[in-house]
């Protein structure tokens, strides 16, 4: 308690000292505090479920390649056969049109098996789930969400028995599920479940022929069976499920594939988030260098103090210890505040992370964290003493009792020490300088990317028709066609268009195909997207022909088959040949289906992200469903979802209101989600990669500027403690100019140094660096040369100060002090 209170006096003493340090140590800690709080709610914490260790994705990979869902009738065949599981249970996400009592609005849910509450291990909060006898029913029941259950139904707990409308269709509710129940798990907080109804698969769906991998399944391990033998157990389900299936899926090879449901989850995060802890870690390091090299600047000046402390007898371990509990206190301050920093900034953040991150809601300041917090605080206050405390023990009697406090600059073992502590945070900050600059380079050559379409003056909308309402294809048929033909007669609207998918939006159909020609030894399963259009889907994204002719409204069930390809399958299927008349058909060669005749080529468009690589992708008329049916289909393809887009003079936020009365003209009731310019589509999937550039550029800056204030620091003490050596050399004739040169000097010479050790750092960490890159390397010259122009403009910065202080001291005034 004695050296707590002299601890507590000596830092009243010096206010701006401390809270410099209490600053420095709290940007660090709460930068590291808010990272873990992420890596934690992200990576660390468990999933919500009974025994989540032991649950686990099964689904079919394609040979060592494309990993898959599961058929619907493999369903059945994995619940009989396989052997590794005690429960599972199938899904498949949806979404609907839910009405009755308020507005309409669109929900995202799943359809689910009996199996998967049971398996998942998670009861209901209200009433029960729905049970096997009412999924092989088609009974209308339905879970809903907590959160659906709290803003639609405000907690009633008698809401079991309710009745709500999905797709104009009437479904009794029969439970409510927990507030932390989440499934299917997705990404980000748009596709969130709000509710589940029973599977019940449709007669198409169970139809052998069907050969639709978009059903999941998710099944919990039997005790004491490993992934790997719940994997060899699926993959011989999967040799069965291939002997099952029907002549045009004999070309199509499978595997069993086991993924840990966790895993699944965080894959695709976990890199992202080592590599920001990494970069967090590198900020405190910095932020901890700092705080060493100001406590050592404060142990030197009170050298001429430890050394009479110690010619009175006082022992080396006393002040070893008050040393230690001056930093602990700095540390546990500076920690406290750094955990208030940390909050507020997750409060600040959580809501601008990109959709791609998982478990967004899990994200918080826990006890887990806060005592990591603690944890930080208390090694970083130790860590950060070690350097003061050893320049304080280490007092050479007689030169502290000789030594002027003034004068006095430290042994040649501190200077070193300072110096060394000095270059190695110039080098971690160049480390972390150069990613960020690679960062940059890499957004920026995103950004450059031709998207393939031009997206001003362009709206898109979402639709889903309630298959209650539309339930033959000459309704959806007609809706289709009346909202192109009454959007087309709209004022200021240039084209309008319809797909089942659009440009940065992700999803559409994606299948194999055949090109004319191909021998069913020679041919390879390749999956690429089609996308189906109707009316001036060309015009309304501004999609330019390089070759051959648009799809046009004559291209109908009754005219020839039609297609358009993109660049890369016209390079890739006729190299060196105009594609123009040639022919392809949907799946392998052994599918009896028509070939459509090639009649233009247009650029690349990229339907998921800009960062994504572009790749062989086809469209044709949505009129001509033969193409994907088979011969006989007439009409308009089934397509009870998909989207409008439109082109206008106008600004695309002034035609919301236009296209929402066009539709609603046409269907009151139906939902549209999203409305949105084109250009927040794009927007948005871009997100992920401005996140990481924004949040690797903030620690950047931070490492910057904690750089900075460690030369000032170093080189201002050095300069004033030279006082009277440079009122000699001024004294003695030399220039201004040339005591500036000499202070700076110090600072470039450091700087120089820190930079040299930075860029090894930098090459050895590029390998990680470069997996988050986009058509840049993180050994980038120019990356490389920006990083040491940036850092040594920095020091010269941070070290003019001191070196014009120095330049313009009085030597009469210097030397009659001393």
């Amino acid at each position: 308690m004695r050296d707590l209170r002299l601890a507590l006096r000596q830092l009243e003493k010096a206010p701006g000292f401390s809270i410099t340090i209490v600053l420095i140590l709290a940007l660090g800690i709460g930068a590291t505090t808010a990272i873990f709080s992420l890596v934690e709610g992200v990576l660390l914490r468990p999933l919500p479920f009974r025994d989540p260790q032991r649950l686990v994705l099964l689904g079919d990979r394609l040979g060592d390649g494309l990993q898959l869902g599961v058929t619907a009738p493999e369903v059945a065949t994995y619940a009989h056969s396989a052997r590794a599981f005690s429960s599972m249970g199938a899904y498949i996400t949806a979404s609907w049109e839910l009405s009755g009592g308020l507005l309409s609005q669109s929900v995202n849910g799943a359809r689910l098996t009996a199996g998967v509450f049971p398996t998942l291990g998670i009861a209901p909060v209200v009433g029960r789930v729905f049970t096997q006898q009412e999924d092989d029913a088609h009974a209308p029941v339905a879970v809903i969400s907590y959160s659906l259950w709290l803003n639609r139904f405000h907690r009633d707990t008698h809401v079991a028995g309710t009745i709500i409308t999905l797709d104009r269709r009437n479904f009794t509710i029969v439970g409510v599920m927990p507030r932390s129940f989440e499934f299917p798990l997705l990404p980000g907080r748009i596709g969130q479940a709000q509710l589940w109804v029973p599977m019940s698969f449709t007669a198409d769906e169970l139809s052998p022929s069907a050969g639709a991998w978009g059903t999941h399944l998710v099944a919990r391990l039997n005790d004491g069976v490993t992934v790997q033998q719940a994997a060899q157990d699926a993959n011989l389900v999967a040799q069965q499920v291939m002997r099952d299936f029907p002549p045009e899926l004999a070309a199509v090879r499978i595997r069993g594939d086991v993924l840990p449901l966790h895993e699944s989850v965080v894959a695709g995060a976990r890199p992202l988030l080592r590599a920001l802890f990494l970069a967090v870690w590198i900020v405190l390091l910095i932020a901890c260098a700092n705080v060493a090299t100001l406590l050592l600047l404060r142990a030197i000046r009170r050298r001429r103090e430890h050394a009479v402390r110690l010619a009175l007898g006082a022992h080396a371990g006393v002040i070893l210890r008050e040393c230690i509990i001056e930093g602990l206190l700095l540390s546990l301050t500076g920690g406290l505040l750094g955990l208030a920093l940390a909050a507020a900034a997750l409060r600040a953040a959580v809501p601008l992370l990109p959709e791609s991150m998982p478990r967004i809601d899990a994200i918080s300041i826990n006890s887990r964290v806060a005592g990591f917090a603690l944890l930080i605080a208390v090694a970083t206050g130790v860590l950060c003493s070690l350097a003061p405390s050893w320049a304080a023990v280490r007092t050479n009697l007689l030169e502290g009792l000789k030594e002027d406090a003034r004068s006095g600059t430290g042994s040649m073992r501190q200077s070193w020490l300072r110096s060394s502590l000095v270059v190695g945070e110039i080098a971690i900050a160049t480390v972390l300088l150069t990613a960020s600059l690679a960062f940059l380079r890499s957004y920026q050559q995103m950004l450059a990317v031709d998207p393939g379409f031009r997206p001003d003056h362009v709206l898109i909308a979402g639709y889903q028709l309630p298959r209650q309402q539309y339930a033959t294809e000459s309704s959806i048929a007609n809706f289709n066609r009346e909202v192109v033909r009454r959007l087309a007669t709209q004022p200021a609207i240039v084209a309008v268009g319809q797909a089942n998918t659009m440009p940065d939006t992700g999803g559409g159909g994606r299948g194999g195909f055949t090109i004319e020609g191909t021998s069913i030894a020679a041919w390879k399963l390749r999956f690429a997207p089609f996308i189906e259009t109707y009316g001036d889907y060309f015009g309304a994204l501004g999609i330019p022909l390089i070759a051959g002719r648009s799809l046009t409204v004559h291209d109908r069930s009754d005219a020839p088959l039609v297609c358009i390809v993109d660049e890369s399958m016209a390079k890739q299927e006729w190299p060196g040949q105009s594609p123009i008349g040639k022919r392809l058909h949907l799946g392998n060669p052994k599918r009896i289906l028509p070939w459509a005749t090639v009649v233009g080529v247009v650029p690349d468009v990229r339907i998921d992200a800009p960062d994504q690589p572009a790749g062989e992708q086809w469209y044709f008329p949505m009129e001509q469903p033969a193409i994907i049916e088979g011969p006989g289909a007439t009409g308009m393809l089934n397509l009870s979802s998909g989207w409008i887009a439109l082109r206008s003079t106008l600004p695309p936020e002034q035609m919301i209101h236009t296209l929402r009365s066009v539709v609603a003209g046409i269907d009151p009731r139906l939902t549209l989600d999203p409305v949105q310019p084109i250009a927040d589509a794009i927007s948005a999937v871009e997100a992920p990669r401005r996140f990481n550039t924004g949040l690797i550029t903030a620690f950047a800056l931070a490492a910057l500027l904690l750089a900075a204030m460690g030369i000032y620091a170093v080189i201002a003490f050095s300069a004033s403690q030279r006082t009277q050596e440079i009122a000699v050399r001024v004294a003695l004739g030399a220039q201004r100019g040339n005591i500036a040169r000499l202070v700076l000097g110090s600072g470039i010479k450091m700087a120089a140094a820190g930079c040299a050790l930075g860029i090894l750092g930098s090459l050895g960490v590029s390998r990680i660096v470069g997996t988050f890159l986009f058509e840049t390397t993180a050994t980038n010259p120019i990356v490389y040369g920006a990083s040491v122009i940036l850092m040594l403009a920095l020091a010269l910065f941070a070290s003019a100060l001191p070196a014009l202080r120095a330049a313009a001291a009085d030597p009469v005034r210097a030397l009659r002090s001393e």
